[in-house]
């Protein structure tokens, strides 16, 4: 399957019912290049001078961010609409794990966040996976090269609120595909982005968003049409080709408009498995 459903049931558009579509194709497309270029658009708080503006936009690459899952969530109605980027990973920088999300759309509640020279805001959430605690509790104390290894003897790690066992046998993460880290490692301990990864291919509810936290910074009361797990990504990095100009932006934008999941008729092969891209390299 490319698409899951939400628990709201597919929502299709009716045409022999009327409605007055606000929004079109074009203004949706049109906001999606501003936040691939980390432009805020004309729908964020206009703040006072000085205050900092981020628009942020779906990076499988980020430096900083060891990419595990990733998702794409859509909501409309007939005036609202808003795509939700969902990426579960772990940050090498903050030694926590997280889901990162971003919103975009009409209907945005946007983060504040007040300090007393500047004000932030963004269209992003972050929801904590594993904190830097449980990571210093859990990290091997007596290797050569300790750095962000878990020790052998760690039978249990917290996720979120939930105890899940540890498995410390580097063949079955290399069955995966997680390459276990050789220097310095002679004993194949796991790293902590392995451990990340491992869970989302055996258990990738577990590092998931859930509905209630999707919902954090849109309405209540706007329908869910769908989740894309599975679509072609094009690297942030290469902007020689924006959102609008892409298959999967345009598709998102007809099904938005529409409110029709049976418009998700991509041709690209899907390829936004992390596997496939590089990133928390820095």
């Amino acid at each position: 399957m490319l698409l899951l459903c939400a628990c709201f049931g597919e929502i299709t558009h009716d045409p022999t019912k009327s409605s007055v579509v606000r929004f079109t194709e074009k203004e949706i497309l049109e906001q999606l290049d501003l936040s691939f270029k980390d432009i805020p658009d004309k729908y964020y708080p206009a703040g006072k001078h000085g205050d900092i503006k981020y628009n942020f936009f779906l990076d499988l690459e980020h430096g900083y961010f060891n990419t595990a899952g990733n998702r794409i969530h859509l909501f409309a109605d007939d005036k609202r609409w808003a795509v939700v980027f969902e990426k579960s990973g772990y940050q090498n920088r903050a030694t926590a794990a997280s889901i990162e999300l971003d919103y975009i759309g009409n209907c945005i509640n946007y983060s504040v966040e007040k300090f007393e020279e500047t004000t932030y805001i963004s269209n992003t959430a972050d929801i904590t996976l594993i904190d830097s605690d449980e990571f210093a509790r859990i990290e091997d104390k007596e290797g050569k090269e300790s750095f962000e290894i878990i020790a052998r003897d760690i039978k249990e790690i917290k996720v979120r609120d939930k105890i899940v066992p540890f498995n410390n046998n580097y063949l079955d993460y290399e069955k995966l595909g997680i390459k276990v880290k050789e220097y310095d490692n002679p004993n194949k301990l796991i790293g902590f982005p392995d451990f990340i990864r491992y869970l989302h291919e055996t258990d990738p509810e577990l590092i998931s968003a859930t509905d209630n936290d999707i919902r954090q910074h849109i309405p209540k009361d706007i329908p869910k049409l769908m989740t894309i797990d599975k679509f072609h990504y094009s690297s942030h990095y290469d902007d020689k080709v924006l959102p609008s100009g892409q298959e999967l932006y345009k598709l998102i934008a007809k099904i938005l408009v529409t409110r029709d999941t049976a418009n998700w008729k991509p041709t690209q092969k899907p390829n936004n498995s992390w596997k496939n891209w590089e990133s928390g390299n820095l």
